[in-house]
């Protein structure tokens, strides 16, 4: 007895990895889904573009379903890159033997403009294999095709989809307006009647494998038992993670990355658990109570570069650590983006050196300066009385422009950036290390009988 939920993409090859079957298999692992796989094409592709490609023979594709299907058995798919009428009559009659619910994403058009599809199997494509399709996940390009008709709003992507349910008989439509020239990115899906919406925000940019990772994510979903359109949400929101989070693997458009939202997930814990660690030895470091600023302080952590796009990527203190009674006195919970100061700084220093991921905020003062000197750190330093006005002027702008200077000024990697204050504005020490372990490693070392 199988103790997995099985998906199935029927699709070409993508060499570069960012799409096809290759970008499935990673959305089905994101899902918790055991992914087998069809190949139906073999194309020669990166993120410029499609230069060969090479469709198997039908009953090849047949095959490969069939060995999946008798021996797994077959919870859900979603088809791809199909590229002719042959193949398009074997998934079909495939699907008719072995029952399992299809999302088809219409692959005609690659992003770079390759033809995925001769112009003889649309037909096919819309009399054969949609009518036994679950959900059929066209774009708008696609749309035009299937419904011979333009959509340039919302309200006409309700009534193509609506359209493409009724004269294909395929139970859902999710027409994907990712093209519309809207502020929001929004889907519609036609289903048993009833339109549902989703929007996203927009990420402005070339990503390459949102179809297919779309598709094979609402398939994973009707895998693993849910409903339609409880399956679309969980794929949007993977996909929004995706997007949000793509891998520049190329030099042409970014490839989703569908494994984002899981990896996140186990590197905030992975985060926590280190920071924890941190936390507790920082606690018991004598003296330590010497080096709290007047305004508190705190130790924040950052996702790995790929994942830091804003402060909400930077783990720390959910509250600042401020001096007790021979001790220190520290909030008892963590969370992302709650020291927004030092995030800010963080994400500024990163950018020049992204495997150091952390940094602690500590009262200036000559006698720790000597000391850090004495441990053999590179110390920089920025003068905020030089700060621009219209640096001034700009939220948030203060203290990455701050740090920008200072490693501008050290023509190095500073392991401490400083400043001595201005009207109104504490002086402060900020250290960065690779980890908040590292860091009050550094702390026990250099406060050892200060």
């Amino acid at each position: 007895m199988r103790n997995v939920r099985v998906a199935i993409s029927i699709a070409g090859s993508d060499s570069i990895g960012g799409a096809g079957i290759q970008a499935d298999l990673k959305t089905f692992s994101a899902f918790g889904v055991y992914g087998t796989t069809a190949i139906t094409a073999v194309t020669a592709q990166n993120t410029f573009g499609v230069s060969n490609s090479l469709v198997l023979p039908g009953k090849l594709v047949y095959d490969q379903i069939r060995a999946v299907a008798e021996d797994s058995g077959i919870d859900a798919g979603k088809t791809g890159m199909l590229g002719n009428v042959e193949v398009i009559q074997s998934v079909t009659g495939a699907v008719k033997e072995y029952g399992f619910p299809l999302v088809l994403d219409p692959v005609m058009i690659a992003k770079s403009g390759a033809s995925l599809l001769e112009k003889g199997a649309i037909e096919a494509l819309k009399r054969k294999l949609i009518p036994e399709s679950m959900c059929v996940t066209p774009n708008l390009d696609e749309v035009r095709v299937l419904a011979e008709r333009e959509v340039r709003n919302v309200e006409e992507m309700m009534d193509a989809a609506e359209f493409i349910s009724g004269e294909f008989g395929c139970e859902a439509v999710l027409v994907k307006g990712g093209h519309l020239n809207s502020p929001v990115a929004k889907d519609v899906l036609y289903y048993r009647g009833k339109i549902y919406e989703f929007e996203s925000q927009r990420v402005e940019g070339c990503y390459h494998g949102t179809g297919c990772s779309l598709s094979a994510g609402i398939a994973a979903g009707l895998a693993l038992g849910l409903g339609l359109v409880k399956a679309v949400e969980r794929a949007k929101e993977m996909l929004d993670f995706g997007i949000r989070y793509s891998a520049k693997a190329g030099r042409g458009c970014d490839s989703v990355n569908p494994v984002a939202i899981m990896e996140r997930k186990s590197l905030a814990f992975e985060m926590l658990g280190e920071m924890r660690q941190a936390v507790e030895r920082l606690s018991r470091i004598e003296n330590a109570t010497k080096i709290v600023p007047e305004v508190g302080m705190n130790i924040a952590y950052a996702m790995p570069f790929r994942y830091l796009k804003s402060v909400d990527d930077v783990l720390s203190l959910d509250g600042r650590i401020v001096r007790g009674k021979n001790r220190l006195a520290i909030p008892a919970g963590f969370e992302f983006g709650a020291s927004r100061h030092l995030s800010r700084a963080l994400i500024a220093y990163m950018q020049h050196f992204p495997e150091y991921r952390a940094v602690i905020n500590v009262r200036y003062d000559e006698r720790l300066m000597e000391r850090l000197r004495n441990a053999g750190l590179k110390l920089a330093s920025y003068d905020r009385r030089d700060e621009p006005e219209d640096v001034k002027r700009r939220e948030g702008a203060t203290i990455p422009w701050g740090i920008q200077t200072a490693i501008e000024k050290s023509g190095r990697r500073p392991d401490v950036i400083y400043h001595l204050g201005d009207f109104g504005k504490e002086p402060m020490i900020l250290i960065f290390a690779k980890s908040p372990v590292e860091l009050v490693e550094m702390l026990e070392a250099i406060l050892e009988g200060y």
